[in-house]
């Protein structure tokens, strides 16, 4: 499956992310600044969404498409699918330290839907949908030692459309993600206006 496999970190930068590192003491180095289109802001939030959620370009416009042939909001819909992949799940409930992380954990077929191993990433979870680690993967080294850094959801802010039991390693999607408790660093409105002018 194809997947972004660069820096993360210096993507995270040219999308004004992260703060920029400060060089001995004299603060952060920055180049000239143009000011940027309103086109460019459209672009960035699209780019930003995609780098958080990890999917690339054409998978994205896939989710967009979807959401915006959906009743309502197109902005809340587009966050809702994005929420809803396995892997943002995995990730939500605590199971695995990032979004990388938790993606590798389905591929390499650890984590389980209705008790069923799945290992596709993208897989749409839905409402009353149980997601736990596989029990065979749960006496690995790897369990222990994302167990020690995460707590199994103890330690990370689970979101309210789901319900973990951080004992069993297993949790439950809710109800349908809500919007509000998407990535709060997305702005859609961004994202609904640039695939409006394509």
């Amino acid at each position: 499956m194809a997947r972004y496999t660069g820096p993360v970190k210096k993507k995270m930068k040219a999308l004004g992310m992260v703060a920029q590192e400060r060089t001995r003491g004299r603060g952060p180095q920055r180049g000239p600044r143009r000011r940027q289109s309103q086109y460019g802001l459209q672009l960035q939030e699209k780019q930003k969404a995609r780098l958080l959620y990890g999917v690339l370009e054409r998978q994205f416009s896939g989710y967009y498409k979807e959401a915006a042939r959906r009743s309502g909001v197109t902005g809340d819909n587009l966050i809702q699918l994005l929420e809803s992949r396995l892997d943002n799940v995995v990730y939500r409930l605590g199971f695995a330290t990032t979004r990388r992380q938790s993606r590798q954990l389905v591929n390499h077929g650890h984590i389980t839907v209705d008790g069923k191993k799945v290992d596709i990433p993208s897989f749409q979870v839905r409402p009353g949908q149980k997601i736990a680690w596989r029990e065979r993967s749960r006496s690995s080294g790897l369990f222990e030692v994302i167990n020690a850094a995460t707590g199994m959801g103890r330690t990370s802010q689970v979101p309210s459309w789901l319900r973990v039991n951080p004992d069993e390693a297993t949790g439950e999607v809710a109800s349908v993600p809500n919007a509000m408790e998407g990535e709060a660093a997305i702005d859609t409105r961004q994202i609904v206006e640039y695939y409006s002018r394509r």
